[in-house]
């Protein structure tokens, strides 16, 4: 969320006099911090539009680092997707899927207009629809993102693909419970038979709204 106007004023005052008072407390507090602020939004217009204050951006602004977007560095989304994919999975309690070089390839191509997040993203759901040794990725989704990325009709395509994905991800489920007639836990439960951790599992159920029958 953006830094509302109250908190910018008290950050600013925390910068300059190195002190900050605790709520209730009887006088100020030392500190010495270094603050490292990252934003998406164009703080030069905020400053146009006075929804940001100029002193404090002057004192945040000493050393400015622009990261560019992923398009713009696409050598490095080969070894993101690998890292990124490598954790989800050791969370999962599972072994990274390999990914074919032709997937990896598509992801290069993608231009990934939500950056990181869309990524990662992307590798989660791609990790939790392939429990198998081979990740399967949405090839018809990425391509057309890539081709159209920003259009209206691009966002008109994206939420679609949003929703196809949340009923696939339903039907997953519940063919996954009534397998093993409602169960969650042990080798011949669900959540083995996914791939999944049974607390992992137990999200997936209450975020996509699938009750156990069993």
């Amino acid at each position: 969320d953006d830094l509302s106007m109250p908190v910018q004023v008290k950050l600013l005052r925390a910068l300059q006099e190195r002190a900050i008072e605790r709520v209730g407390g009887e006088g100020p507090i030392p500190v010495d911090v270094r603050v490292v602020a990252a934003t998406n939004r164009s703080l030069e217009r905020m400053l146009e539009e006075g929804s940001f204050r100029s002193d404090l951006y002057y004192r945040l602004s000493t050393f400015p680092v622009h990261l560019p977007p992923l398009r713009e560095r696409r050598a490095d989304i080969r070894p993101l997707a690998l890292h990124l994919l490598e954790r989800h999975a050791a969370r999962m309690h599972r072994r990274p899927p390999r990914i074919a070089e032709g997937a990896l390839a598509l992801l290069e191509q993608h231009d990934w207009p939500g950056n990181v997040r869309e990524l990662e993203n992307t590798l989660e759901r791609a990790l939790i629809l392939s429990p198998g040794p081979t990740l399967v990725l949405d090839e018809l989704t990425l391509r057309t993102r890539a081709r159209s990325a920003g259009t209206p009709r691009a966002q008109e395509l994206a939420r679609d693909a949003a929703g196809r994905f949340d009923e696939e991800m339903r039907a997953l489920l519940r063919r996954a419970l009534e397998a093993c007639g409602g169960r969650i836990y042990g080798e011949s439960g669900a959540a083995a038979l996914l791939g999944l951790r049974p607390t992992t599992l137990q999200g997936k159920l209450r975020r996509f709204g699938v009750r156990r029958t069993a």
